[in-house]
């Protein structure tokens, strides 16, 4: 086959996760690898689409490459698959999959996200190898490389790849009622995070109505209209400085005019499955902060222009990003379904969660996402001086091995149950044990 390995990573030949790529082309001659570096040179590729959809075109397997960066692919590579998108080249029919690494901090939602695109173009996708980041210098990271492009061989040969229902419902995009806005009398700092144009007048219509419904002050930070000198480059030089290698000013402004406020709605119409390149952009610049969760306990909203209940994937991670964030998601409201209810609806929660600094607490998302970042953080302290610092002020390293007590209690219910005759004996006073510590808080 002729394999064509996009490399979504801003870091080009460094990239960690092309040696993967690197290592199939060795083990595996019989097929002819091509490499293009899309993350590298996306502005060259904005300029001039024509290398890639030849290489594209003459490709028949393609692989995505990248490290997966905030729940997605780093905002290089969301660009690349816009102007895939926008070029029309015909790719249907095509196989394609991907291979990333990373810590397993939703890998599943940035697989997922490549999935959607790549059906979207009718190509025919083989599920993905996601790996650890140190996955190939062991034996057993190796196997499972070689195994995986095996499958993805096996797969082409006898034309299996995975299905989708057929999505083709339009978003419904019903108006907004017009509301005057009024500020006068209001308090409190509320930034509303968009890229919206101009001309997008449905989503500036839902800007308009919360705004003018919610009981607090609000101001506008369009993001489309900042100059950002690019997307992160993964290059870590903020680790040790807090500074970000760019000279956009960007790490100030988003501690200056964003960070500051009492809360955060994000405003976007939804493309290509996510809220957009320049979103993904603004997310993965935010690396300036490293793994710090610097707006817990702000709650946040979502204003979303597009067909949000069908979309699954994108659903997971606006809830997973305020749960890792400890952010009170106070609502989305979409235009699919009476959109003025429910930004009335968001505009309530939202006044009640800063109103009463409402905070709830983790689901799975959160804790298994924030369990990810302690043990990696905890690793990496040498380096990640900034996250350090945070996670032992905030008690974040809450590693198992320091409950002592728990642990040498469980050893004694363990050695009771262990014997028929005690546990006989006991009865039924084992599960009045254990929720007596419950019922003095009850009775107190």
């Amino acid at each position: 086959m002729r394999v064509l390995v996009l490399n979504g990573s801003p870091k080009g030949k460094y990239s960690i996760t092309l040696q993967t790529s690197l290592y199939l082309e060795k083990k595996f001659p019989q097929h002819k690898f091509q490499f293009l570096n899309v993350g590298q040179q996306i502005k060259s590729y904005e300029k001039d689409f024509t290398p890639a959809a030849d290489a594209i075109t003459a490709a028949d397997l393609i692989i995505f490459s990248y490290p997966v960066y905030t729940f997605i692919a780093p905002s290089q590579l969301h660009r690349f698959i816009e102007l895939l998108k926008a070029s029309g080249l015909d790719v249907s029919g095509k196989f394609v999959t991907q291979i990333t690494t990373s810590k397993h901090f939703y890998d599943v939602t940035a697989h997922k996200f490549i999935q959607e695109n790549c059906q979207d173009l009718k190509m025919k996708y083989i599920n993905g190898l996601s790996a650890d980041m140190e996955d190939l210098l062991t034996e057993n990271g190796q196997k499972a490389a070689k195994e995986f492009f095996e499958y993805v061989c096996w797969s082409t040969e006898n034309d299996i790849y995975e299905t989708i229902p057929n999505r083709t419902v339009d978003s419904a995009h019903i108006p907004v009622s017009p509301v005057t806005l009024k500020e006068d009398g209001k308090s409190g700092d509320v930034v509303i995070v968009t890229d919206c144009a101009r001309d997008d007048e449905q989503l500036n219509d839902m800007i308009n109505r919360f705004r003018a419904v919610l009981k607090h002050k609000t101001r506008i930070v369009n993001i489309s209209e900042y100059h950002f000198s690019g997307g992160c480059l993964g290059c870590f030089n903020c680790a040790a400085t807090g500074k970000c290698v760019y000279r956009d000013g960007f790490d100030d402004f988003l501690r200056d005019n964003i960070q500051t406020a009492d809360a955060t709605v994000y405003a976007f119409s939804i493309k290509d499955h996510s809220m957009g390149s320049i979103f993904k952009m603004f997310d993965d610049r935010q690396f300036c902060n490293g793994h710090r969760t610097v707006t817990m306990g702000k709650p946040v909203g979502y204003l979303v222009s597009g067909n949000y209940p069908a979309e699954a994937n994108l659903q997971m991670i606006i809830e997973a990003r305020s749960e890792v964030g400890g952010n009170f998601l106070s609502g989305v409201a979409c235009d699919e379904i009476n959109p003025d209810a429910e930004i009335d609806r968001l505009a309530a929660r939202l006044d009640y969660a800063i109103s009463h600094k409402y905070i709830q607490p983790r689901n799975f998302y959160g804790v298994g996402g924030m369990k990810i970042f302690r043990d990696l953080i905890w690793l990496m302290r040498g380096m990640m001086k900034a996250d350090h610092r945070f996670y032992k002020k905030h008690g974040i390293y809450d590693f198992p091995q320091k409950k002592k007590g728990t642990i040498l209690k469980m050893y004694l219910v363990g050695a009771l149950i262990s014997s028929p005759k005690l546990r006989a004996k006991i009865g039924n006073k084992m599960n009045e044990g254990m929720i007596a510590p419950y019922r003095k808080v009850i009775d107190k």
